[in-house]
């Protein structure tokens, strides 16, 4: 009976121990990054968690196609726990935003922690320094001494200028 799923038992074993080395790369490239891009190490340990959950959702998929799972059930279940997901922060859709935005900023760094920067916004424009940077917002400290959390979406959609302090 074993025989009959060797196969599977084969592409489970092999799925599971590509798994720890994706997480290996990927966590050596994010902390390398990292420290050449001079980015604290919390945020690359924020950016670390977010590739790895992606990282698991993916193996379980693929250990449910090595297990013959059709992809139309595969997709129903995807679909209905999206769903779900999307029900749940249909509310909240600028957290996964400023998640996305928090990732995008670790890579691009337009600014790091002590720089000046002026958002423009018609309403109310911010002259600040940056004081630290974390995976939903951005804090910033104005020129009277006022503490801002800014969500990390807005500077993907602001026009920001940045005064590099070295």
């Amino acid at each position: 009976m074993m025989e009959q799923f060797l196969p599977q038992i084969i592409a489970s074993i092999i799925i599971l121990i590509l798994l720890p080395v994706s997480r290996l790369i990927a966590t050596k490239v994010i902390m390398k990054s990292g420290v050449l891009l001079q980015i604290p190490e919390t945020r690359s340990l924020r950016v670390k968690q977010v590739v790895n959950i992606i990282l698991n959702m993916v193996c379980v998929i693929c250990l449910a196609i090595a297990w013959g799972v059709k992809r139309e059930n595969i997709l129903i279940g995807l679909s209905s726990v999206f769903a779900v997901i999307g029900v749940a922060f249909f509310a909240q859709w600028s957290l996964l935003s400023n998640i996305t935005a928090g990732v995008i900023m670790f890579f691009t760094t337009p600014f790091r922690v002590g720089d000046r920067i002026h958002i423009y916004d018609k309403d109310l424009p911010i002259n600040a320094r940056i004081e630290s940077i974390q995976t939903f917002y951005t804090h910033i400290r104005t020129d009277e001494g006022e503490i801002i959390l800014v969500p990390n979406n807005l500077f993907l959609q602001r026009i920001v200028s940045v005064q590099k302090v070295d």
